[in-house]
């Protein structure tokens, strides 16, 4: 529930793109920086939350990161107002997601000592999609009725709600290794010497590459995919039965029961198998979409809802690979790099989408549509390609278990 809340303010500014690129007179690569900030912001923060959380209760992480959300949505409906000023707000929107979503990780591995954790991390990863499709449907149900200002005002509710469920709902706990004094050294922020042990690790280091093309094609998608559905709606002078942000939030609800059953699948028949079919797949799926404008909208919503679905269909099953497969001394240090570095590819990919559209010809082109898809999706294919000629699933062991 609280992850749910915290995700509210994820679409925001992805409803809003294309009104503020025309009040503002932005290009798209501007428009794409804007979206990044919020990784960037998220990947400034992330190494600091998940250090603190070795330190001190994740909850305590997670209430800073309530706050810091809702500040940064706030900012955007007060006192933004050019590209500068959004910049800033959105990577202050993403810091505050730096501290709930990997510590609310945390507090749940903290506590949860019986049962299958991948499952537990599973349905936790896949609420990610209820959160940020509730945040597509909300955001544009207010943006069409009161503005943009008033979508980043009232949704800043949502990590300010987040924050009282684990204040009041999440039993704080007491471990001996937070007792004492509290120090911080940069080594525990950025802890190289452990990065470089799990990146030695060739399945863990593997789960984290994998992890980070993932989230260049996902975050670059549900970046600018209220745009194309804007765009296919202009090429084909049909209204549709939703409008674009309803469908964009539909369509990311799909991903949720992909996320948890793809988990399952991996269980059965390998993680590295199952991750390599997910990604060749969402390739295929991503670019039919972005060649799939002037065709009958349910076809576009069908090629949308497979791209969605088979982008999350690993979702999962990457973080849980990483968490299962790193060692136990260095496992805090994995999960901040795994979430560094995925977060990473969130930062590159709506800039890459924004430039390859500007460099193509423009919004109104349905080949720099394309190509635009083209260069979110070819980082999965490269992946697979160079982890199968590396041997990453040949001899793969059944870790999870």
């Amino acid at each position: 529930m609280a992850q749910t809340c915290a995700l509210l303010g994820f679409a925001c500014y992805a409803v809003v793109l294309t009104t503020l690129q025309d009040e503002w007179r932005l290009s798209n690569l501007q428009s794409g920086l804007i979206a990044s900030a919020f990784f960037f912001g998220y990947m400034l923060m992330v190494p600091l939350a998940t250090a603190l959380t070795d330190r001190v209760d994740a909850k305590k992480v997670y209430l800073i990161g309530g706050i810091s959300a809702a500040c940064g949505l706030m900012g955007m409906a007060l006192l933004a107002h050019d590209f500068w000023t959004a910049l800033f707000f959105m990577a202050l929107n993403g810091a505050g997601l730096a501290g709930t979503y990997m510590p609310g990780l945390k507090i749940l591995s903290d506590r949860i000592k019986t049962g299958e954790l991948t499952r537990h991390i599973a349905f936790y990863t896949a609420f990610f999609g209820i959160g940020t499709g509730f945040s597509y449907l909300i955001s544009g149900w207010i943006l069409n009725t009161l503005g943009w200002r008033y979508v980043f005002g009232l949704i800043s509710l949502g990590p300010l709600t987040a924050l009282l469920i684990v204040l009041l709902f999440i039993p704080a706990l007491t471990h001996e290794k937070w007792q004492g004094p509290f120090q911080i050294r940069l080594s525990d922020i950025f802890p190289i010497d452990k990065w470089r042990l799990v990146l030695q690790d060739k399945t863990a280091s593997g789960f984290i590459f994998g992890y980070t093309a993932h989230t260049v094609e996902l975050f670059a998608s549900r970046s600018w995919i209220v745009a194309f559905f804007a765009f296919c709606a202009l090429v084909s002078g049909d209204s549709f039965l939703l409008t674009a942000t309803t469908l964009a939030g539909v369509i990311n609800f799909f991903g949720v029961p992909a996320s948890i059953i793809g988990n399952e699948i991996a269980l059965k028949i390998g993680r590295q198998k199952w991750i390599c079919i997910v990604m060749l797949t969402s390739a295929l799926f991503g670019v039919a979409l972005a060649a799939s404008t002037g065709q009958p909208w349910w076809l576009i919503v069908a090629l949308a809802t497979g791209h969605s679905i088979f982008i999350m269909a690993d979702s999962a099953t990457l973080t849980a690979g990483l968490v299962t497969s790193a060692k136990e001394n260095i496992k805090g240090a994995a999960m901040g790099l795994h979430s560094l570095m995925g977060f990473g590819g969130g930062l590159f990919g709506p800039a890459i989408f924004g430039f390859v559209l500007d460099l193509t010809g423009s919004r109104t082109s349905q080949i720099s549509w394309v190509w635009a898809y083209v260069a979110i999706v070819i980082w999965g294919v490269l992946f697979v390609i160079y982890e199968r000629r590396n041997g990453w699933g040949s001899n793969e062991h059944r870790i999870d278990h």
